[in-house]
């Protein structure tokens, strides 16, 4: 079967079933296939987009919960999308989705935008459309070489996120962890990374996402960090905004760690115009929590699972 046939056939089987009410084995019957095969189109139907359920709870206010987790965290302002389902990726794209709308309402000719990376940064960067402004400066704030074959799409992020504001994009091309933070002094003092860095603290609007101390977390990934760090960081930290480890406080663990990272740093963020938190997803919680919790963000996107979730006190 070709993946035409199987589109077509998958939407065929989505319209008796959604639409007409028939039961698997009904479907089954009528196109001759067995119930496994029926049951896997229908899955197939809905990871293509061909089928999308919504359900309305008349019961769940988001503008409530905005409100009520803007007043609990003390925020400036929030945006609670709601999303289909509490699954990882789906909340992704659609908070996603929501920051980059954000964006495009709030950064106005002269803004200075600090750019961070990871996934949720990088679909961010995927939605923007091409803005009607000048003069906005696009500039990384934390380096985004790794020492490993796992991308970070951190040089992509900032490329698209300079191309929706019409400029050039001020990467910084290193590591964001180095081995020793002699060498991470040295480098910060060349005139060129000094600027980088320095721009990205007079950045008056910041965005970024926090990452976990999972073992899958893309930072352990990079192979920045040795086994020992990475047991000492899951033990202490709850999670990091770039690339800056924290407990649930939000106070910063491991100095050492801490002073052999390149890039902007959390009492920085506090300082912002707006410091743009897109972040969602049970995996994400504690982090979520203790970067509100340290004040570290003014602006929040997130999803409504998330959002009921932070106003509960386990």
């Amino acid at each position: 079967m070709s993946e035409m046939e199987k589109d077509q056939l998958s939407i065929e089987v989505a319209k008796l079933y959604y639409l007409s009410s028939l039961g698997q084995q009904q479907i089954a019957d009528k196109l001759k296939l067995s119930r496994p095969a029926i049951s896997r189109l229908l899955s197939y139907a809905k990871e293509k987009g061909y089928v999308q359920i919504e359900i309305r709870d008349p019961y769940t206010d988001i503008d409530q919960l905005a409100r009520d987790v803007k007043e609990r965290y003390g925020l400036e302002d929030i945006i609670v999308t709601s999303s289909p389902s509490d699954d990882y990726e789906t909340i992704k794209q659609f908070i996603s989705e929501a920051a980059a709308v954000y964006l495009q309402n709030h950064v106005k000719q002269g803004d200075i935008l600090g750019v961070s990376w990871g996934t949720t940064i990088y679909e961010t960067s995927k939605h923007l459309l091409k803005q009607p402004i000048k003069g906005v400066t696009v500039v990384q704030l934390k380096g985004g070489i790794s020492h490993s074959k796992v991308m970070t799409h951190a040089y992509e992020t900032i490329d698209m996120f300079a191309d929706a504001f019409n400029t050039i994009p001020m990467h910084l091309p290193l590591p964001v962890v180095f081995d020793n933070a002699q060498v991470k002094n040295q480098v910060e003092e060349d005139r060129h990374i000094r600027r980088i860095i320095e721009m990205g603290r007079q950045a008056n609007i910041a965005v970024f996402t926090v990452g976990t101390v999972r073992d899958k977390a893309l930072l352990f990934k990079l192979g920045y960090f040795s086994s020992d760090e990475k047991e000492l960081l899951q033990k202490e930290a709850v999670g990091d905004i770039c690339s800056r480890f924290f407990n649930e406080k939000g106070e910063i663990v491991h100095e050492e760690i801490n002073n052999r990272t390149i890039g902007i740093e959390l009492q920085e963020l506090e300082q912002k115009e707006k410091a743009i938190l897109v972040a969602g997803g049970k995996r994400k919680l504690k982090a979520i929590k203790g970067a509100l919790t340290g004040k570290h963000a003014n602006v929040l996107i997130t999803d409504q699972y998330t959002a009921e979730n932070l106003l509960r006190d386990d």
